[in-house]
């Protein structure tokens, strides 16, 4: 192997390991990001009394309890909305939100 071709693999190697190194470096921060949101799966939601409370609240009823939970139990509160024929709207999910901000762990 070539000296050029060398520097080229090792200069690779180090952006590679830079770039690698920049992305753990910001993981905290995204680590202060709420625990819990509009955006966490419903089922995860469910599994929490405190997040289940403030699910049901919000959205009115006990979603775990709907013919059709198994079928969209993946689905964060805010991809099941289109699918909701209004029923959840963009005032709950900033309602959601708030609630579920304020809850530690």
């Amino acid at each position: 192997m070539s000296k050029f071709m060398k520097a080229v693999f090792v200069g690779a190697a180090l952006s590679l390991a830079t770039a690698s190194m920049a992305g753990a470096q910001t993981a905290p921060a995204a680590a202060a990001a709420p625990k819990f949101s509009a955006d966490t799966p419903i089922e995860s939601l469910e599994a929490n009394a405190t997040t289940k409370a403030a699910l049901d609240k919000v959205i009115g009823a006990d979603l775990s309890k709907h013919p059709q939970y198994e079928a969209f139990k993946g689905l964060s509160p805010r991809q099941l909305a289109p699918y909701s024929e209004g029923k959840v709207t963009d005032a709950m999910l900033k309602d959601l939100d708030a609630a579920l901000s304020a809850i530690k762990g």
